[in-house]
């Protein structure tokens, strides 16, 4: 593992989408996306995914100078077409959509058609609760994922985040229905480390632990993590009439989709009372009996809110393999390394 400056890292990223070909707008939403993963610890969602983000430039599943527009508004409700955009952007424009839609009805809801991979949807999340309302978002795409019983990908690792704001960092839930991202599949094979059995399985269906290996991953406790995932499927791709499974079950191009919902506390119950009910119940499990090998009872995005700050103080860390390939792309593009990061490459 390698130390890089956070601002630093941010620029860098940038600069390597930018000579891509994406917009200055999406090559910053997306740098900054990107390592606001990293800062948090979630690396599989982080700068690591630039060589493919670029790579799907090159085979026409990520448009990189399209710009979303909203299709279809009613009400509180609206449909916004993406045309393959940058995921960052069209997710953020989705959650802002949502955001202006909640202020004026009390609840926003925002259906993106035809996004492109949107990195980690707890941003999008937070994104509401910075503005003192709730935000729920989850993203549909192609068939990663084992559907419980049977043998082959059949549904996506759809995510799905939740945020709440509680008056200082919020309760921020963002999960995989899969027993893991694909993303830290990315990571271990960028790390040369093995993955633990339950993760994923080979192309004959066995365990297996090598990353390499990995043909499909396999759902979160069962058929509670495929089912999960289909109701995202029907929610994101259904509802918008993008279709992504279906399609690809049939052996045809697949998309991407996503759902972005904000909610105004202050339509429900008053903000201070509803900030202060979240942070007794905070304390109160936090004050739980830990379990054996347990250091600290936690809540959702609290370990990732502390990693974050140690690592906008002391540097977000790459993998050794995630660092070589950032490199080569650097040099390929005509892109400088960042200082933090010369040092090490």
């Amino acid at each position: 593992m390698s130390t890089v400056n956070a601002i630093e890292l941010e620029s860098f990223a940038k600069a390597l989408l930018a000579a891509g070909g994406y917009t200055p707008d999406h090559a910053a939403r997306t740098a900054e996306v990107l390592v606001w993963a990293n800062l948090r610890g979630a690396d599989s969602h982080g700068v690591l995914r630039i060589p493919r983000y670029l790579e799907m430039v090159k085979l026409g599943k990520i448009a990189p100078k399209a710009q979303p527009v909203i299709t279809q508004q009613s009400g509180a409700t609206a449909v916004l077409d993406a045309k393959r955009a940058p995921g960052p952007s069209a997710m953020t424009a989705a959650m802002l959509t949502g955001l202006d839609l909640a202020a004026h009805n009390g609840i926003g809801c925002c259906v993106a058609r035809d996004i492109s991979h949107a990195g980690a949807v707890g941003y999008y999340a937070q994104q509401a609760s910075d503005r003192n309302m709730v935000g729920v978002v989850m993203t549909a795409s192609g068939p990663l994922m084992a559907y419980h019983g049977a043998a082959q990908s059949a549904l996506s690792t759809n995510p799905l985040s939740i945020a709440v704001p509680s008056g200082g960092d919020p309760i921020l839930l963002d999960m995989s229905t899969s027993a893991v991202a694909l993303g830290k599949v990315m990571q271990a094979k960028d790390a040369g480390a093995a993955i633990p059995e339950g993760w994923g399985v080979d192309e004959n269906g066995h365990a297996t632990q090598d990353p390499n290996a990995v043909a499909t991953l396999l759902p979160m406790a069962g058929p509670k993590g495929s089912g999960l995932s289909l109701m995202i499927e029907i929610l994101c791709s259904l509802l918008a009439n993008n279709p992504v499974i279906a399609p690809a079950l049939e052996g045809k191009g697949g998309a991407m989709n996503g759902l972005a919902i904000a909610i105004d506390i202050a339509r429900f119950c008053d903000p201070a009372t509803f900030g202060a009910n979240v942070r007794h119940l905070s304390g109160l499990l936090h004050d739980l009996p830990k379990a054996p090998g347990t250091d600290a009872v936690l809540l959702p995005g609290e370990r990732g809110f502390a990693c974050a700050r140690e690592r906008q103080a002391n540097g977000v860390l790459l993998a050794s393999g995630t660092l070589t390939k950032l490199a080569a792309l650097a040099a390929d593009l005509g892109v400088g390394l960042p200082a933090s990061m010369a040092q090490t490459a």
